[in-house]
């Protein structure tokens, strides 16, 4: 039997999910359209058919939402790191804004006794940290630099990135000659880019080693550009400098209301928007009300973004995360500002079982931000640290509301407050921040 042709549809967009899908039933069946807003009325052809949906790609805007504006980036649509550039800020925080309430309502089945105002902050060249693919192509001759297409696991053919921070941003094209020129450039897949206060790192990931004049290459292109440049040729473990020959000074960053230094690896997670990043540390730590009589447990803690500036006001601050190196980067960095208050211990956070001695020392607030994965081995055993309040910082609202109903249903806490934070603009994530009484 041959199979039916698609032909184009018209409907009208009825709701849009956070990731800049519209959403309208036809016939029964829910479609998604790639691109469309709430209210449109908009041509589109179905691609994939699901079992439950189908997804279309938006042919035509008939009738255009007030809410839709014309995309800055020259890539947008094809590159698969923003999906919401075609929506206004205003309206993009609306949407984030309601997955959160979506997701504590239908799968924590609680509701905050108040919504937090959303934190917002630069809305363009904010991203200090990404990871580019590298793919080097022949029929194009060229090698593509950025980030994945939307749609396939192609390298998008861009020449700049309007969410990158500076001077990255308007590198793609450099980056992709530099790596165009040298002998590995077929056995090169990615890069990784860390913006610090004081320095830019970029990290190339080599599955070959690089000859002589490759690293001449390299080299020059650091030294031009005053940049650092590392070669990673296997683990995380085997990050290597290569410009300059060696630095005293490593790359860092500042939360100034606090007086804090935090140095950190070129390959280490931090924060990817320093302005949000700063209001929300001084927002957490606001909220956790820590004195100088209270002890304060920050878990996942990584290399100390919350647990230091907590250890300024609290009386004792320990934090906790798996990863070895990240606990010792924490701890160099308390010794950086000073804070003798402030100590860091390597545990795996899904494996607790009351056991632990640092467990048993008695805990009066407590610093959760977690992965996408959430704090569902710890909320669920809550009663064994007996905090007083919790900060809970997300990067996924339905994993933040699994935890919170958690929380409330099953461990006596009282939901105070919730809010989106405009952490990643145009983008499909959700980053949110609750704040949790004893009951």
């Amino acid at each position: 039997m041959a199979r039916r042709r698609r032909e184009p549809e018209t409907a009208t967009i009825e709701s849009v999910t956070h990731d800049g899908r519209g959403i309208v039933g036809v016939e029964g069946k829910k479609v998604f359209v790639a691109g469309a807003l709430a209210g449109e009325t908009v041509e589109f052809i179905r691609r994939k058919s699901r079992r439950n949906f189908d997804e279309a790609e938006l042919l035509n805007v008939i009738d255009a939402s007030p809410d839709r504006v014309d995309a800055r980036c020259e890539a947008f649509g094809r590159c698969g790191g923003c999906s919401l550039q075609h929506v206004t800020p205003e309206q993009q925080r609306d949407i984030k804004a309601q997955s959160l309430r979506d997701s504590l309502e239908r799968i924590g089945k609680v509701e905050p006794q108040a919504w937090l105002q959303t934190m917002t902050g630069p809305e363009w060249n904010y991203r200090r940290r990404a990871r580019l693919a590298v793919k080097h192509v022949p029929a194009k001759g060229r090698t593509l630099v950025g980030f994945r297409e939307r749609h396939a696991p192609f390298v998008t053919d861009m020449h700049r990135c309007e969410v990158l921070a500076p001077p990255v941003d308007d590198m793609i094209d450099d980056l992709s000659e530099l790596i165009g020129q040298l002998s590995i450039r077929a056995r090169l897949p990615q890069i990784e880019v860390a913006v610090a206060d004081n320095g830019v790192a970029l990290v190339f990931r080599v599955l070959d080693p690089p000859t002589d004049v490759d690293r001449a290459a390299l080299r020059e292109f650091g030294d031009t550009r005053q940049m650092r440049i590392y070669l990673q040729p296997g683990g995380l473990d085997s990050v290597e400098l290569l410009y300059p020959p060696s630095s005293d000074e490593p790359l860092c960053y500042a939360l100034k209301d606090f007086d804090i230094n935090i140095a950190f690896e070129p390959i280490d997670f931090v924060q990817v928007n320093n302005e949000i990043n700063q209001r929300m540390v001084h927002f957490a730590v606001e909220r956790l009300c820590a004195g100088p009589d209270d002890r304060v447990l920050d878990l996942f803690c990584g290399i100390g973004n919350f647990s230091l500036p907590i250890a300024r006001t609290a009386g004792t601050v320990l934090g906790v995360e798996g990863e070895a190196s990240l606990v010792a980067r924490a701890s160099d960095n308390a010794r950086r500002n000073d804070l003798a208050n402030a100590e860091f211990r390597v545990a795996d956070l899904s494996k607790i079982d009351g056991t632990e001695s640092w467990l048993k020392s008695g805990w009066d607030c407590m610093l959760l931000d977690p992965a996408r994965s959430g704090a569902a081995e710890v909320v669920t055993r809550m009663h064994l640290f007996g905090p007083k309040r919790i900060v809970y910082v997300s990067c996924h609202p339905g994993t933040l509301a699994r935890d919170a109903g958690t929380l409330v249903h099953d461990q006596g806490y009282l939901l105070e407050s919730a809010g989106i934070i405009d952490m990643f603009p145009h983008t499909a994530h959700v980053e949110s921040i609750a704040v949790f009484t004893k009951s």
